[in-house]
């Protein structure tokens, strides 16, 4: 599901770790959902990572505040999360990061994912979401979910390493 609105300007999305934990405060207040201490710990620790994180390093840093978190309790917590569309799992990395849209409906999503710093950038773009949906139709499969990760060197990154060479 492509979002209503065109969004290729990764600045439009929401960044602030604050800003990020309201919005899915609101909508699961809209929503009638549950945002758990233990929830909301794990959302605001993968809004301030400011780039993929993996599971267990998640429950590193929710032992520091949770003496009870083990890995049943973050992956509970990541199910949630991923489940209402709060979070994106980014399976080429095993990793996590904030939706930047977290108030609006499920949606798919092209990821950019740097090799170099491993930053990924949220890149919704709802021509490529219909494309690849039309060309899986086209062949008779069904999709139920998308996400398209793409690797290679942010802008950064590749200045770094064109200046290196």
């Amino acid at each position: 599901m492509a979002h209503s609105h065109a969004c290729t300007d990764p600045q439009h999305h929401v960044h602030d770790g604050d800003a990020f934990v309201r919005e899915v405060e609101r909508a699961c207040e809209q929503r009638g959902l549950r945002l758990t201490p233990i929830r909301a710990n794990a959302l605001r620790l993968i809004a301030d990572a400011g780039r993929p994180i993996k599971a267990y390093d998640l429950l590193d840093q929710m032992k520091a505040t949770h003496d009870a978190a083990a890995p049943p309790t973050v992956y509970r917590a990541l199910d949630f999360l991923l489940e209402h569309g709060f979070i994106h799992k980014l399976a080429s990395i095993n990793a996590f990061v904030g939706c930047h849209h977290p108030g609006s409906a499920a949606h798919a999503v092209p990821f950019l994912i740097c090799d170099g710093c491993q930053s990924a950038t949220e890149l919704e773009d709802a021509a490529i979401v219909d494309s690849l949906d039309a060309s899986a139709r086209a062949v008779g499969f069904m999709p139920q979910a998308q996400t398209l990760e793409v690797h290679g060197l942010c802008a950064d990154c590749a200045r770094q390493a064109a200046s290196a060479g």
